[in-house]
């Protein structure tokens, strides 16, 4: 199932898409009395469910905006960081990882860090540029992943239980904030930092472990990789998070990038103003953003 948060006539519903057929039908229609965001939709699935299918022709989706899934967690969105191969060599050469041990290019454990409310917009909308405060500006495509059902000490074979859906997530990065601060949390929080979208799907409707993910600056494609090639894969990730620490319907992780942001090259190719940065994983959707 494919569900989106839209903008209809000035306010905010949520709703079951047919993103090919360009319909949406507003869940409080399908769900009589049901008045809330998708944080609220994701708690109350499994009994709303079999109410959930569409009926009748729909509505036009192009008669309303798209915002992004889930634009209001109830906590920041939780990263992880150097999780593909390519992209933790790429980033060990680069100079600007000043977080590793000596020597170190694959982390021994997940590096998580997180991304504040702020950072959440959708796609179609502007990234702020800041060029008050980065001259150094990048990209990351990455999967999202939307926690279904709360748990703690969650054990990597029952980790997927937990999963309610995926949706894109843009992980954009002020590198010379990351290498400046020697962490992570203020290079990757500037206002309107985690481009969120266009659409949260089921998990059922996702393979896991065969999720390909790409990204597109101004037409070049720069990312390509597949989620068989993260180092720390989803069930290792919900294991590590929930030790110790109750992860709740509607929390978001971004799993991390591959290889192919701008640092990688040589020179660096950082993102500028009118740049255009489309991310795409299949069964999800489009994400696409200019930079301001």
């Amino acid at each position: 199932m494919k569900l989106a948060t839209l903008r209809v006539d000035g306010a905010k519903t949520v709703a079951v898409v047919d993103s090919e057929g360009g319909k949406y039908w507003p869940v409080s229609e399908l769900c009589d009395g049901f008045c809330g965001d998708m944080v609220q939709l994701v708690q109350q699935f499994a009994d709303l469910r079999e109410t959930l299918k569409p009926r009748g022709e729909g509505r036009p989706l192009a008669s309303a905006q798209v915002l992004a899934p889930i634009d209001q967690p109830r906590r920041n969105v939780f990263c992880v960081g150097k999780n593909y191969h390519d992209h933790a060599e790429e980033f060990s050469k680069s100079g600007f990882d000043k977080s590793a041990q000596a020597g170190e290019h694959i982390p021994e454990a997940p590096v998580v860090f997180t991304k504040p409310v702020s950072t959440i917009i959708a796609t179609g909308e502007r990234i702020p540029r800041h060029a008050d405060v980065t001259q150094q500006m990048d990209y990351e495509v990455e999967i999202g992943v939307v926690i279904g059902k709360a748990g703690r000490g969650i054990k990597k074979a029952d980790a997927m239980n937990h999963v309610f859906g995926y949706t894109i997530i843009n992980d954009v990065t002020a590198r010379d904030l990351q290498k400046l601060h020697r962490q992570w949390f203020i290079g990757k929080s500037l206002d309107g930092f985690c481009p969120m979208g266009p659409f949260l799907v089921t998990a059922d409707e996702i393979d896991a472990e065969n999720i390909d993910v790409r990204c597109w600056i101004n037409g070049e494609l720069r990312q390509e990789s597949n989620s068989k090639l993260l180092i720390f894969d989803i069930p290792t990730i919900i294991e590590t998070l929930s030790a110790g620490m109750e992860l709740q319907p509607g929390d978001v992780i971004a799993t991390g990038t591959p290889a192919g942001v701008g640092i990688g090259f040589n020179p660096p190719k950082f993102l500028q103003s009118g740049d255009v940065v489309r991310m795409e994983i299949p069964g999800i959707g489009i994400l696409e953003n200019e930079v301001a």
